[in-house]
């Protein structure tokens, strides 16, 4: 018993001695490592800010920066580097970005990333140079990376969220929303009743002299966009906006007639030789035609092992003498930052207006070859499939 006494003694006393030890070894070691870490972080601060001095990390939620932005510096010696988190090919790609007291890009160096390394990894080191000394408005004249759009789209996006964000802690002001936001900042502004839900209308008829019309998601009217115009009508087409007289009027007759566009399906059971790309069919009441496409991209041609097996699936209306009123990409499963571009109005919305004789003039996905050849192979049996249905049935 006094043997299993002492033994507890004699083990409390080494516990303690060593807890003792520890705390000293601790408080001697500590603050060395918190110093080199402190001059790690000051090195990574030099190195996209080679100019700066005693950098100050900022509380960032006292400003309302862009949403890429997780750490913010400020040089003594004037300057900022911030700390951005954004997704290029990959999600988790961080970047640290100098702007210097010119408001100019000093320096950007990439933290992590999940690009692939022989595409996006060289396109972000190519990237760095090229932004150095660029302001915002300078940012989208930097060259796309051929094969890494998505990296450099994302990259040149944060780069100026960088740039931006030194403009608001310097005490400027900058408008930070995205297209899609400023959009619907303007479509809720012009038609307050839609509550800011709005989808922008698949067009079936030949309209002149409006852009776009976007209906309000609750049947509370629509908007129509006339050049920088934004133009609101209610649910009985009657536009409330403050336009002149004949503005108005063009606009209420072209809207309507587009937004009481109806179409009957058409019964492809009675054609003979319709393409396998065309899926369905309607007629509008006006003559036109809105067509269902299959498109064979990438999901369909490319590698076996890595290629989705999906169609892209296409919305085309056109009018029965083969021009595209409008078009739409309904579904793809192209690859991530290539293929996918194809679901982007930038690149689908190229063929309104297109007729078969050109519209293969339309600018290819950079890196999507398969996807750009299959979307366009299938407008091309678009317009095969008009002709075939305005032959007649069988």
């Amino acid at each position: 018993m006094k043997n299993s006494i002492k033994s507890t003694l004699v083990l409390i006393c080494v516990c303690a001695f060593i807890t003792a030890a520890l705390a000293v070894t601790n408080s001697i070691t500590a603050p060395i490592i918190a110093k080199n870490e402190e001059a790690a972080a000051n090195d990574a601060l030099l190195q996209v800010l080679p100019d700066g001095k005693n950098f100050e990390k900022l509380d960032i939620t006292t400003y309302s920066l862009p949403a890429t932005v997780t750490e913010a510096y400020k040089a003594e010696s004037g300057g900022y580097v911030l700390k951005l988190e954004t997704s290029g090919y990959a999600a988790g790609l961080v970047i640290m970005c100098g702007v210097d007291a010119e408001g100019k890009v000093a320096g950007t160096v990439i933290l992590s990333s999940g690009e692939t390394p022989s595409i996006g990894g060289v396109a972000a080191d190519t990237l760095a140079g090229a932004l150095v000394g660029k302001d915002a408005a300078g940012i989208d004249g930097v060259d796309t990376i051929s094969g890494a759009t998505k990296t450099t789209g994302a990259y040149r996006a944060a780069v100026k969220d960088a740039l931006n964000a030194a403009i608001i802690l310097g005490g400027g002001d900058v408008d930070i929303r995205t297209e899609e936001e400023i959009l619907n900042d303007n479509l809720s502004a012009s038609l307050p009743a839609a509550d800011g839900k709005f989808t922008k209308l698949f067009i079936t008829e030949v309209i002149t002299g409006i852009d776009a019309i976007y209906k309000a998601d609750n049947g509370k009217g629509a908007v129509c966009v006339v050049g920088e115009q934004f133009i609101a009508l209610d649910e009985n087409y009657n536009v409330i906006t403050e336009v002149d007289a004949e503005l108005a009027s063009t606009v209420k007759e072209q809207a309507e007639k587009a937004l009481t566009s109806t179409a009957e399906d058409i019964d492809l059971g009675k054609y003979t030789g319709l393409p396998s790309a065309l899926l369905s069919a309607k007629l509008t009441a006006s003559g036109n035609y809105v067509l269902e496409m299959r498109a064979s991209g990438y999901g369909i041609n490319g590698n076996h092992y890595i290629a989705s097996g999906e169609y892209i699936k296409i919305r085309v209306s056109m009018t029965a003498d083969g021009k595209i009123i409008d078009c739409l990409t309904i579904s793809q499963a192209e690859s991530k930052g290539y293929g996918d571009a194809c679901a982007d109005e930038k690149f689908y919305g190229q063929f309104d207006g297109k007729t078969q004789e050109n519209y293969g003039t339309i600018d290819a996905i950079n890196g999507a070859t398969l996807t750009t050849n299959g979307y366009k192979t299938a407008i091309l049996r678009a317009f095969e499939s008009v002709i075939i249905l305005k032959g007649g049935a069988e």
